[in-house]
């Protein structure tokens, strides 16, 4: 299983949503996220990148999806899971939304946001809902109140953002999921990124 791609981008197709990875001198092409798109386009061709990827083995082929963050790889992961999903499906989904934003969606049941995808159905997204619903509250940190991300607006998405933020720096430092999911929870998500991150190892240290 290719678990991850360090090497240069090579070429990038926002319009399809590929790109390709030359790791020492093997070209890996990859569908990507639309977030996987968006950073490997602000890197630009020549960069030197990574993106977490997800190895499908068919009978007839052998397909990487691209994605920019180990949250989204995992959220990608549970989204093939359900009946009906399969790995293109699961990232046209995380082409209209990002991790984070799905997993506010899933938990608000806000089916009608995540068949705005293109290929999902109404029932596809209603199937998501009902089977992941009980999988993202235990194993994922939900940023915010649950609500459809349509009326969120722009002031809850960057709360939003800031509490993603300090939740991946607590990951790097080496805290579970768990611990950091305990952590943040109830800490007012209208604080910049730095000031969550104090109140979150504050509580940590005790």
């Amino acid at each position: 299983m290719i678990y991850c791609l360090t090497g240069t981008l090579g070429y990038l197709n926002a319009t399809s949503m590929t790109a390709v990875i030359d790791c020492g001198g093997v070209g890996y092409k990859v569908s990507a996220s639309g977030n996987a798109i968006t950073m490997l386009s602000q890197a630009g061709e020549g960069a030197r990148v990574r993106i977490f990827t997800y190895m499908a083995v068919k009978e007839d082929a052998v397909e990487l999806y691209g994605f920019a963050t180990e949250e989204e790889l995992d959220i990608f992961k549970l989204l093939i899971t359900v009946s009906g999903v399969g790995p293109k499906a699961a990232i046209s989904i995380l082409s209209v939304m990002s991790a984070g934003e799905l997993i506010n969606v899933i938990v608000a049941e806000d089916a009608k946001s995540i068949s705005r995808a293109p290929g999902v159905g109404a029932k596809t997204a209603a199937r998501v809902v009902l089977e992941l619903h009980d999988k993202i509250e235990k194993n994922f940190f939900v940023s915010a109140p649950a609500a459809p991300a349509k009326a969120q607006g722009a002031k809850g998405a960057k709360s939003s953002g800031h509490l993603s933020d300090a939740k991946d720096a607590l990951l790097v430092l080496g805290y579970s999921r768990s611990e950091v999911a305990n952590a943040l929870t109830g800490i007012d998500p209208s604080l910049d990124t730095e000031n969550i991150i104090r109140a979150a190892l504050a509580k940590l240290m005790k």
